[in-house]
């Protein structure tokens, strides 16, 4: 409007100029002309701007803008450019992340993998500087080497299942079971290592019945199996570990693993189901542990189409808790 307002000035002193040394001024004619090169040149003005504003805009976001016919309403162009805008810094905020977990993996890889394989590299090589000659420390350096691989071999099991989980490769063997009954076997299957602490495995209460779920039984046994080690992980000596189940629905039943361990502080608990997050970082590697369990056990149970809780209070214990669909 200032450019077209300009060009009309120039145009009506023009027109004044000629007229007057003509002696045939007319103020009439000399407005009417400055008015219609006003408009005329506003006209042209917008129209070859917004044009030149476009295809420079278009050259720098591509096809994601609107088509030409839209470029002259400037408001609109202005507001999808922002949107552009906008998706493309939330999609580099993406990848920015993408990244960082990228590098947080790898490196949390190499760490988990480092300290058995330098165990069993340290073992191996003092029996071949001579050592092997000495049965008893032979001995002893084979059994700490073996337990070495088998950790190796648990993380890499553990690195299997969390890929083939994430990659939604779950392929469930749904059937009906007794969750009662899967429980106790659980308990049964960890005694020794409960005892290790003197933790007690126990149930809330005695249940007469079973209670029927539906499922992947196996894939369920894995996640209450990875639930209660963590209890004895992370539970106090001479502690203990429940189980309770109850029917919170018509069609659903709530299993519950707590323990009165060290507990967890609120702060960590939004991140407790990521990979390799640990609170302890050193207590739980010098347990054995992959990091992985509770990922495991969080796609499990999502892959059922169930939900999966924690409550936690430091100092006083924790309590995870998983829906399963009753069966009739």
């Amino acid at each position: 409007m200032r450019s077209a307002l300009i060009i009309a000035l120039i145009a009506a002193a023009a027109v004044s100029a000629s007229t007057y040394f003509l002696s045939a001024f007319d103020i009439v004619i000399v407005s009417a002309s400055a008015i219609a090169v006003f408009v005329f040149s506003f006209l042209i003005l917008k129209y070859r701007t917004d044009r030149f504003i476009y295809k420079r805009v278009k050259s720098i976001y591509g096809e994601s803008l609107p088509g030409p016919d839209s470029a002259a309403d400037m408001v609109s162009l202005t507001r999808e450019v922002k949107k552009f805008a906008s998706d493309k810094k939330l999609e580099i905020e993406m990848l920015k992340i993408r990244e960082e977990y990228r590098r947080e993996f790898l490196g949390n890889v190499a760490h988990e993998l480092k300290t058995p394989l330098f165990t069993v590299q340290g073992y191996l090589s003092t029996l071949l500087d001579g050592a092997v000659k000495d049965k008893s420390v032979r001995q002893k350096y084979l059994e700490r080497a073996e337990k070495g691989v088998e950790r190796l071999i648990h993380i890499v099991q553990d690195f299997d299942m969390i890929t083939r989980l994430e990659m939604g490769n779950l392929n469930l063997a749904v059937m009906k079971f007794d969750i009662v009954e899967l429980v106790q076997s659980v308990f049964e299957l960890l005694e020794m290592e409960a005892s290790k602490k003197d933790i007690l495995l126990h149930f809330d209460r005695r249940y007469s019945r079973p209670i029927y779920v539906l499922g992947d039984k196996e894939r369920i046994r894995q996640a209450v199996i990875n639930l209660v080690m963590n209890s004895i992980k992370y539970g106090k000596e001479k502690g203990s570990t429940e189980a309770a189940i109850e029917e919170i629905a018509d069609d659903k039943v709530i299993v519950r693993i707590t323990d009165n361990g060290q507990g967890i502080d609120a702060q960590y608990l939004p991140r407790l189901f990521e990979r390799f997050f640990r609170v302890d970082k050193s207590g739980s590697r010098a347990d054995g542990g992959s990091g992985l369990g509770l990922a495991i056990v969080k796609h499990i149970i999502e892959g059922h189409n169930e939900k999966i809780f924690v409550k936690s209070t430091r100092g006083e214990g924790s309590e995870f808790s998983f829906t399963l669909k009753k069966a009739e």
